[in-house]
C-alpha cells in the first residue's frame, strides 16, 4: 500500500485541494478538518455522502440525496428501557387542569406510568424532545389572566419533576411544538402568527423565529430534522383552517405555504417519522376519526391513512421511526378519554388499541418523544 505523508495538501491555485480517489485511509492519531460553513453556506449541488460541519447546529452533518437532504450526526442511545419513551404532560382531568407527567414505551403495548410533575397545572400545552430533553410550552391555567408563558423541561430517560426553562415570547395558549435535536420551535398561539424558539440543550427565554402564513392556534406540528411543519388550527374568527405550512429549522424566517389537510380543523394530535408526518384530525366542528399523512421532503395537500377507532379532539401524538400513538382527547360534547392507539407509520390503515393514560382522563395535553422525525 502506498504512503503520503504531507502536513497541507492543496492544488496549483492553492484555492482548494485535488481529488482523492479509491480506498484511502486516514491513520493519524489527531484529527483532520472537515469543510465548515453555516446552513446557508451548504453546496449547491451535493452530492450523496457529502460531509461537513454545520456551524449553525453545531453539528457534523451529511447529504443523504436530493429527497432526504441534509442529516445531523448525533450519538444516540436507541433502548431506553426496552424502546423509544413518549411522554405527555398537563391536560385537564376532565374538569380541572393538571401538572401530571407520564410516560410509556412507544414499541410495547399497555398502560402508561407516572413521570412526575410540571412547574405549573395547566392544558393546551405542546410538546417537543431531544434524544435526552422534553419541553413542554406555555398552556392555559386556571384564575385569571387564565394563561402561561411558562417552558418546563425534563430529561427523558429519568422520572422526576419538571424543572423551569425560560418564558415565551407572549404567545398564549396552545402554540404547537415541534423541533429538531437542538432546536424547539413554537407556532403560532392565541390567534397569532409568531413562531419562537429555543436552544433543547440549554435554558432561557424563547427567541424570534418568523411569522406562520395565517394567524392560528390550537394548531399540531411535526417535523423531520430539517423541516418544522404546522397543521390546522383555528383563526381570528374561530373558523377552523385545512393550512399546511413549513420553515427550515436551523435557519429563522417566514413560514412557506405546503399544502392543505382534507377538511379544516384543530386540536388534533400530529407525529413524524424521518420521512412521513402523521395527522390525526382533532375537531372540525365535530369530533373526527381521520387520520392523514404527508410526505415531510416535498410539498403537496395530506392524503388518507385511515380512521382512530373512537372520533375525538384535543388529543396529542408522539412516535418512533416505525409506530405512531394518538394519546387522550376529548369525545364532542361531554366526554374526556384516556384511549392510547397506535398505527404503522409506513403503512396506511386503521389505528389499534395500544392501552391506556395512567390515571383518569386527561385531554390537551402536551406530548413528546425522544425518537421522533426531527432526531
Amino acid at each position: 500500500m502506498s504512503q503520503i505523508n504531507v502536513r497541507n495538501l492543496s492544488n496549483e491555485n492553492e484555492d482548494g485541494s485535488p481529488d482523492i480517489v479509491g480506498v484511502s485511509t486516514f491513520s493519524a492519531t489527531s484529527y483532520f478538518v472537515p469543510p465548515v460553513g453555516n446552513t446557508a453556506q451548504r453546496p449547491e449541488n451535493p452530492q450523496g455522502g457529502d460531509l461537513r460541519f454545520n456551524t449553525d447546529i453545531a453539528s457534523l452533518e451529511y447529504f443523504r440525496g436530493d429527497t432526504l437532504d441534509w442529516t445531523q450526526i448525533v450519538m444516540t442511545s436507541p433502548d431506553l428501557n426496552g424502546g423509544a419513551r413518549g411522554l405527555y404532560a398537563g391536560g385537564t382531568t376532565p374538569s380541572a387542569a393538571t401538572n401530571r407527567i407520564g410516560y410509556l414505551t412507544i414499541p410495547t403495548l399497555g398502560s402508561a406510568a407516572d413521570f412526575g410533575d410540571l412547574t405549573v397545572a395547566r392544558y393546551q400545552l405542546g410538546g417537543t424532545a431531544s434524544r435526552t430533553r422534553a419541553v413542554f410550552n406555555f398552556g392555559e391555567v386556571a384564575g385569571s389572566p387564565n394563561w402561561s408563558n411558562v417552558i418546563d423541561y425534563v430529561t427523558i430517560s429519568s422520572t422526576g419533576n419538571a424543572a423551569d426553562f425560560g418564558d415565551g415570547l407572549g404567545q398564549k395558549m396552545k402554540a404547537s411544538a415541534t423541533g429538531s435535536a437542538t432546536r424547539a420551535i413554537f407556532q403560532g398561539g392565541y390567534v397569532q402568527n409568531t413562531v419562537s424558539y429555543v436552544a433543547i440543550p440549554s435554558t432561557g427565554n424563547a427567541i424570534d423565529f418568523g411569522d406562520l402564513t395565517q394567524n392560528s392556534e390550537r394548531s399540531s406540528g411535526l417535523s423531520s430534522s430539517t423541516r418544522a411543519v404546522r397543521l390546522g388550527g383555528r383563526g381570528p374568527t374561530s373558523a377552523y383552517q385545512n393550512t399546511i405550512d413549513y420553515a427550515t429549522i436551523a435557519t429563522t424566517g417566514n413560514y412557506t405555504d405546503f399544502g392543505d389537510i382534507t377538511t379544516a380543523a384543530a386540536d388534533g394530535g400530529a407525529c413524524s417519522n424521518s420521512t412521513r408526518g402523521i395527522y390525526f384530525t382533532g375537531y372540525t366542528g365535530s369530533s373526527s376519526n381521520v387520520i392523514e399523512y404527508i410526505t415531510i421532503a416535498t410539498t403537496g395537500n395530506a392524503s388518507d391513512f385511515g380512521d382512530i377507532a373512537t372520533a375525538r379532539a384535543y388529543s396529542t401524538a408522539v412516535s418512533s421511526p416505525t409506530r405512531a400513538l394518538n394519546m387522550g382527547g376529548f369525545v364532542i360534547p361531554a366526554t374526556a378519554t384516556n384511549i392510547i392507539d397506535y398505527i404503522e407509520i409506513a403503512s396506511t390503515g386503521n389505528a389499534s388499541d395500544w392501552g391506556d393514560i395512567d390515571t383518569g382522563t386527561s385531554q390537551s395535553v402536551g406530548g413528546a418523544s425522544n425518537a421522533h422525525g426531527g432526531l
